[in-house]
């Protein structure tokens, strides 16, 4: 039977009541508006939409949504720059994945498990990128530390295309324990590594297992490393030395989904 979470790593609790963010990209707006409607306060989009953005903006105007039609100019500005495609919507927080939903995944997914922990990735567009991966790759949830690790930023989601809305994200408040309860209930933690001198082709991942893969340019950190149940690398056939982890994610992850059983 699995226990529940040792009491020093609780005390993540669903974000505040009214806190907004901006989520931009047809589909990144699209998958919140086909998964929590709700949470849609209001939207600014080209003028002049046409195809996909006008059937968008029609459905958010059915829905009540404010829609205000603007210049380019103005979405370029809101979003940085960001590929926006004539839409920025203006969306309530999600709740963030509590304690006591990460512990209830863990034991209704039972054997056939599937996790990513990401241990320091601090670049939205990276994290945005290994969601997206997670989700393709049928993964049940991401794990990051609390501390030291990229927010869902709106560059996160449009990278993420619409896979924040599908993946959930849990913000481990001390990842080295939370690592040590996945052991003792029964999950084999791998941790890729560029040292390790087993590759990740010769190991056998059978679930429940949680993939580790560390944050950018510094890899895992040691007190995650030693956690692994075990080490693996990726071949490198040219002259770099590593990988993004994005990148590196999308390997590893894919390798598992070919492992997993027909």
């Amino acid at each position: 039977m699995v226990r529940g979470l040792p009491a020093s790593a609780r005390g993540v609790t669903a974000t505040v009541a009214g806190k907004h963010e901006s989520v931009y990209g047809l589909h990144s707006v699209r998958s919140v508006l086909e998964r929590r409607p709700e949470t849609i306060v209001a939207a600014k989009i080209l003028r002049e939409p046409a195809g996909k953005l006008a059937e968008l903006a029609r459905e958010l105007a059915k829905l009540g949504v404010a829609v205000q039609h603007v210049h380019r100019g103005e979405l370029d500005r809101l979003t940085e720059g960001g590929v926006h495609q004539g839409v920025v919507a203006e969306v309530r927080a999600a709740p963030e994945f509590t304690i006591d939903a990460f512990e209830a995944l863990v034991v209704e997914r039972g054997r056939a498990l599937r996790l990513l922990l990401l241990d320091g990735v601090e670049d939205p567009r990276n994290l945005g990128a290994c969601l997206r991966t997670a989700d393709a790759a049928g993964i049940d949830a991401v794990v990051v530390p609390r501390d030291h690790s990229a927010k869902l930023t709106a560059a996160a989601m449009k990278t993420a295309t619409g896979a924040t809305e599908t993946v959930p994200v849990f913000r481990a408040p001390n990842l080295a324990r939370t690592i040590t309860w996945l052991k003792e209930a029964g999950v084999w933690v791998v941790g890729a590594d560029a040292e390790a001198t087993k590759t990740l082709y010769a190991a056998k991942l059978e679930t429940p297992v949680a993939m580790a893969l560390g944050g950018e340019g510094r890899g895992l950190r040691r007190l995650t490393r030693d956690l692994c149940d075990e080490l693996v690398s990726i071949p490198m056939a040219g002259t770099v030395e590593s990988l993004n982890v994005s990148v590196a994610t999308g390997v590893v992850l894919f390798e598992l989904l070919r492992q997993a059983p027909k």
